[in-house]
């Protein structure tokens, strides 16, 4: 019997048994532990390398070959800012001043949908035009006069409004015409007399053409006039894209506004192909966007995804200050002028000027 095969690790028991070096032979390193070196590392960042302790030798630099002192280092090109939109913000110049004011743009503020910052836009839009030096006209064409009441009118102590404009022919156009508080901008106002008209002018001749008759006076005067749309597509809606050379669409970016615009387009279209050639989509402009939800940045890249260019680059945001201003009678850029959504409105007006008016 073997002696060898009596004990536990013996040679009996094969590769078990640790295998001595020969005398003389160099020690062989230790074995890593299972804890030094686990079978897969959970971090996803590679093993640090050691540093060598021992300095590395340095080559003299030729004197003809070392860069001067003064000479400045080139810095990488700094990204381009992502706007709410998912595009970078454009560098919008100041607007430059004008010397003399006339040949105005007609532009109209539509959506069927209701809610969705129509006469928010065109106050805050529009004074913050007039800011940049343009002369502007403000057109309530809404029965219900909100934008009247907000630029601090009441509705029920009006001698004229646009609606005797439009049905009376002896009442002329400085007769209506009232100042909106801000200056350089102007009023045409209304109240619920104007639902009367859309019922009477089913009768007129030409009954589309109704409204920019009675505005082509005032293009020799102004340099933009905003159309206060109402909320639905019906005779008024259709006579105010007849007299406009460009129409902004303000939307909510929520899923519902969202849907509508397609009708709205269709009703674009029509009024260009029957009765307005020159009319055209300016822009659409996202309102009450809240950055905070999944669902506004949803709806937004959307919005640009089925309108590409057409949507501007600024974004109107939820915040209360517009609620604060309209109670107040007067646009968030006197309001509230340092605010975001002063600085939102005047970034809007920079983009409509570059885009359809200075451009």
């Amino acid at each position: 019997m073997s002696v060898g095969g009596s004990f536990p690790g013996g040679p009996g028991q094969g590769s078990s048994a640790p295998q001595m070096p020969p005398l003389g032979a160099p020690p062989a390193p230790p074995s890593p532990s299972r804890d030094e070196h686990p079978v897969s590392d959970p971090l996803p960042f590679p093993a640090a390398q050691p540093q060598s302790t021992q300095p590395e030798p340095t080559q003299p630099v030729p004197v003809d070959q070392a860069a001067p002192v003064d000479q400045a280092t080139p810095e990488a090109p700094a990204a381009a800012k992502l706007g709410p939109t998912g595009r970078p913000m454009p560098d919008l110049p100041e607007p430059r001043p004008l010397t003399s004011h006339g040949n105005a743009r007609v532009i109209a503020m539509c959506n069927q949908k209701g809610g969705v910052g129509k006469t928010t836009t065109t106050i805050n839009l529009g004074a913050s035009l007039a800011e940049y030096g343009r002369k502007v006209l403000l057109v309530d064409f809404d029965p219900q006069g909100s934008l009247s009441v907000g630029l601090g009118l009441n509705p029920h102590e009006m001698d004229l409004s646009i609606y005797n404009l439009l049905m009376e022919r002896d009442v002329d156009f400085q007769e209506v015409v009232v100042p909106s508080g801000v200056p350089g901008m102007d009023l045409l106002p209304s109240n619920i007399d104007l639902s009367a008209a859309e019922v009477q002018l089913v009768h007129e001749v030409a009954r589309e053409q109704t409204l920019a008759r009675v505005l082509a006076p005032a293009l020799a005067t102004y340099d933009v006039i905003l159309i206060d749309c109402q909320p639905s597509l019906g005779l008024l809606t259709v006579n105010a894209l007849t007299a406009s050379d460009g129409v902004i669409v303000p939307l909510e970016c929520e899923y519902f506004a969202l849907r509508g615009v397609a009708l709205l387009k269709t009703t674009i279209d029509k009024v260009q192909e029957r009765l307005n050639p020159k009319l055209e989509i300016d822009g659409v402009l996202g309102t009450m966007f809240d950055g905070r939800t999944l669902h506004s940045r949803e709806v937004m890249e959307r919005l640009v995804h089925a309108w590409g260019d057409k949507v501007f680059h600024t974004v109107i945001r939820r915040t209360i200050k517009f609620s604060d201003s309209t109670v107040a009678g007067e646009p968030i850029t006197t309001y509230a002028s340092t605010s975001t959504g002063a600085e939102s409105y005047r970034q809007l007006a920079k983009e409509v000027l570059s885009r359809c008016l200075d451009g």
